[in-house]
């Protein structure tokens, strides 16, 4: 199937590994011109040529920039000042027991979690909206739903998103420009390999056993009983950056292997 990308231009950010480069390696399979986004030069060039790598005739570059920092929102904004796809996928994460995270750790993944797709939208978004077309996805997570007790400030800053992504929907209606939030569940990544380990030296398991360990304990509602791969969440975000998606605006889309208990 076409999704129509060709000469579309998205920028994905946090995009040097994990869901974020899945995305943006979809969409450059697709045709589209995309920039990717990490904090250092380094790992912005091993993403960049592994993407060229993969796919021979890649239209990707990159922009280095610490969501944290608004200065450096504001710079690539200027290296960058109109595209037609957004995915706000930047995140932190990790665990966070309520009692002990302090404000200054709240402000700072509220920072990079929501504020990071506050700014880049409130720029893009009236753009989009004068040339009557364009695509802003916010990644999201299960978590937002079912937040976690281990991790309340990650799923608040996910709440967060929803609300966003539905008010935003609305404020562009009547438009070619849809806005929708993707709720991936728990997802292999490079930053879930530390995790693993330190799972099965707590239990007393194999690293390939910690997966299972983790799904039946944390997240045991999950119908699929895995964690989900990258490409399988990021197959859902290049349809929904595409044209053939244009009747779907204003939703939360799960891929969350079936961890939220409702069909709907």
């Amino acid at each position: 199937m076409d999704l129509q990308l060709k000469g579309k231009t998205a920028l994905v950010t946090g995009s040097a590994s994990g869901i974020g480069y899945a995305i943006a390696l979809g969409l450059a399979k697709e045709g589209a011109s995309v920039y990717i986004n990490s904090r250092t030069e380094e790992t912005l060039r091993n993403a960049i040529q592994s993407i060229k790598s993969a796919v021979a005739d890649a239209s990707v570059d990159g922009i280095v920039a610490d969501f944290s920092k608004v200065e450096e929102v504001n710079a690539l904004i200027e290296q960058l000042p109109e595209i037609d796809i957004l995915v706000n996928n930047v995140g932190v994460y990790g665990n966070q027991p309520f009692e002990t995270t302090d404000d200054a750790h709240w402000f700072r993944d509220f920072e990079i979690n929501v504020m990071s797709g506050v700014r880049l939208s409130r720029h893009y978004a009236p753009l989009m909206k004068a040339k009557n077309w364009g695509r802003i996805i916010f990644i999201s997570s299960e978590s937002a739903i079912n937040i976690p007790e281990d991790m309340i400030l990650y799923g608040v800053t996910k709440t967060a998103y929803l609300g966003l992504s539905r008010g935003l929907a609305k404020y562009l209606k009547g438009t070619n420009v849809t806005v929708n939030a993707v709720l991936p569940g728990p997802t292999l990544a490079s930053a879930t390999d530390k995790m693993f380990e330190e799972i099965a030296a707590a239990k007393n398991i194999s690293v390939e056993e910690a997966p299972m360990a983790f799904i039946q304990e944390k997240r045991p509602s999950s119908i699929i009983q895995r964690f989900a791969k990258t490409e399988e969440v990021a197959n859902m975000v290049v349809y929904v950056a595409s044209p053939l998606s244009s009747a779907t605006t204003g939703a939360a889309l799960r891929v969350d292997g079936g961890v939220v208990d409702t069909a709907f």
